[in-house]
């Protein structure tokens, strides 16, 4: 936030394109809104009062405050202050409605509140279920580092996901363009980038929080305004985050939907279809497919309408069903029979070779910066020894033929001579 302040939002990570009402392009004063929030909620957070920030905004030289003191330029004080107290009015009442992380302990419950969010929002299709992925993966590294800020690789995080680099690489952009990652960093040769995952809803709500509408007939709190709609998804990301690497679960295998069929049974045993097309965010062909898949391989038992995990369904071993006659007893062996066994180890081999190689290049790229520091280049009017023989004529070096007029001067440079 200092750097915001100092230098303004150099990384666009508060840029946001909109269009109103006649074609009017208002990105750039959205941009200056968003940026300007930004700074008056970490103000807020120091112990600052309005007056101070108001003053640091107009008076002071920084990046952040440049469109405040252009609104003020053009339409006077006044309004440039109100613009600033709607700022931070609204940046106040933000932070009292979050809960203030000061300890460890503190970030663990705000991390378990985004993470029973994150399991009851609908991650639909492919694409969904990678982003489901990299979240799980992500929370898994923030608990370790007790910070929504952490450092991992492309490389380290697709090896968690099970998936390409290239896969994960896309995740990241749709969660960036998402506002729920950002980018602080590149990171170094020796080091992976360093990210923050971002928690876009308060911690003190659910995802059944919802708002009154204000007095209307029926009293003050009739029709309640839901926030963000229950829609039925409930899936066990603990569970998914110690499956979702294991090769059975690879593109070709039972993939993302399989792992969510897998974790949405965990969370709550014994669902109808429905009621998994719902929990697993699926549709219904999706559903028939991974379910006869499972039941093939003995992992669920169906009972009726309702689908059942088998005792050891997430240690991959299956049971003899009627529809099973051949259970499996491993998640290695429920790999080979997709055809996916060694899909983990082959993408670990080929990151290390890729992690060599630039190694490798980092060692030669400067050792040549290092000669390059230590034998700089001779000046071009100083007489290199090819071009001279042993009586100090001057030759051409290509063909050996002697160069009329062209001499060594005392000094060791070329001369020329002039009648």
């Amino acid at each position: 936030m200092h750097k915001l302040l100092l230098l303004g939002d150099q990384d666009g990570s508060y840029a946001t394109g909109n269009l109103q009402r006649g074609g009017k392009n208002t990105a750039a004063s959205d941009h200056a809104w968003a940026m300007t929030r930004a700074v008056a909620a970490d103000a807020v957070r120091a112990g600052w009062d309005r007056s101070s920030f108001v003053h640091v905004m107009l008076a002071g030289p920084y990046k952040a405050g440049q469109h405040a003191r252009t609104l003020q330029h053009r339409r006077g004080y006044d309004r440039a202050a109100a613009w600033l107290h709607r700022a931070w009015d609204g940046a106040q009442r933000y932070v009292r409605s979050t809960d203030t992380i000061t300890s460890r302990q503190d970030f663990h419950a705000a991390l378990a509140a985004f993470r029973s969010r994150i399991e009851c929002t609908p991650w639909n299709g492919i694409a969904g279920k990678t982003d489901l992925r990299n979240l799980i993966a992500r929370m898994d590294i923030c608990s370790q580092a007790g910070s929504w800020d952490h450092t991992v690789s492309e490389r380290d995080l697709a090896e968690r996901m099970g998936c390409s680099r290239t896969t994960t690489h896309n995740s990241n952009q749709r969660l960036l363009a998402a506002k729920m990652l950002r980018q602080l960093d590149n990171g170094s040769p020796t080091e992976g980038a360093r990210w923050m995952l971002i928690s876009r809803l308060p911690s003190t709500t659910s995802h059944h929080w919802s708002t009154p509408k204000g007095p209307k007939a029926g009293g003050a709190m009739s029709g309640p305004d839901v926030r963000q709609q229950d829609t039925g998804a409930d899936i066990n990301s603990r569970a998914a985050g110690q499956l979702m690497h294991l090769d059975a679960f690879a593109h070709h295998g039972l993939g993302g939907s399989g792992l969510a069929v897998l974790a949405a049974l965990a969370e709550r045993d014994g669902q109808s279809l429905t009621d998994l097309r719902a929990s697993a965010s699926i549709s219904r062909p999706t559903a028939y497919r991974q379910l006869a898949k499972l039941k093939a391989l003995g992992l669920v038992c169906p009972n009726g309408e309702l689908y059942h995990l088998s005792p050891a369904a997430l240690e991959g071993v299956g049971q003899r069903t009627p529809n099973c006659t051949d259970p499996v007893a491993g998640w290695q062996e429920i790999a080979e029979r997709l055809g996916t066994a060694g899909a983990g180890e082959r993408r670990r081999q080929q990151h290390e070779a890729q992690r060599i190689h630039w190694r490798h290049e980092q060692v030669r790229l400067a050792e040549r910066r290092k000669a390059a520091r230590h034998a700089p280049l001779p000046h071009p009017a100083v007489a290199e020894p090819q071009y001279l023989r042993a009586d100090r004529c001057v030759i051409d070096s290509s063909t050996g033929e002697v160069i009329d007029g062209l001499y060594v001067a005392s000094d060791g440079r070329w001369v020329w001579a002039t009648d």
